[in-house]
């Protein structure tokens, strides 16, 4: 091969410009014994080349893919449709009123006022439920208060008596 067309291939090589082809030429030149004495920096390199392309794993690395859980995929895909629907009324859906909904719009948000009012139903009883044991807490202090009471008291009747333990 010709120095100064190795030269041009060099030049292409270290702008990233060279096809596989034309790489694999670089490699068959610089693995010769008689390389061009300015040319020898670049033996190295392409010998290291060589050697790579002829290196094969020892052992099958596996792949392990994570499979995420069907859960997760749909609690994503409905929070991005709650981001959506937020971003359409922020911007289209303007100022209305009720006066200004058509029938089928009126229905829609009837139905919506009862799913939210048995949402809340539900959440009251909830909290109901939260301030019963609140109650039951309340009742267990004192009942410790009593307890501590009766030991005041063990421990005054063990004087009076003179009980030792």
């Amino acid at each position: 091969m010709v120095l100064a067309e190795i030269e041009k291939l060099i030049e292409k090589y270290e702008n990233a410009e060279t096809t596989l082809i034309e790489e694999t030429q670089l490699k068959n030149y610089f693995s010769q014994e008689t390389v061009a004495p300015h040319l020898e920096i670049y033996k190295p390199m392409f010998a290291y080349f060589l050697d790579n392309q002829t290196e094969r794993a020892a052992r099958e690395l596996p792949l392990k893919t994570k499979k995420t859980k069907p859960l997760y995929q749909w609690i994503a895909v409905a929070a991005i449709a709650i981001i959506m629907f937020g971003v359409y009324v922020a911007n289209f859906g303007g100022k209305r009123t009720l006066d200004d909904l058509n029938t089928e719009e009126r229905l829609a948000y009837n139905q919506a006022m009862e799913a939210f009012s048995l949402l809340s139903s539900n959440f009251n009883k909830g909290t109901e439920s939260l301030a019963m044991m609140s109650q039951v807490s309340e009742s267990l202090e004192m009942g410790s208060e009593q307890f501590s009471r009766l030991g005041k008291f063990d421990n005054t009747i063990n004087r009076l008596f003179k009980i030792e333990e």
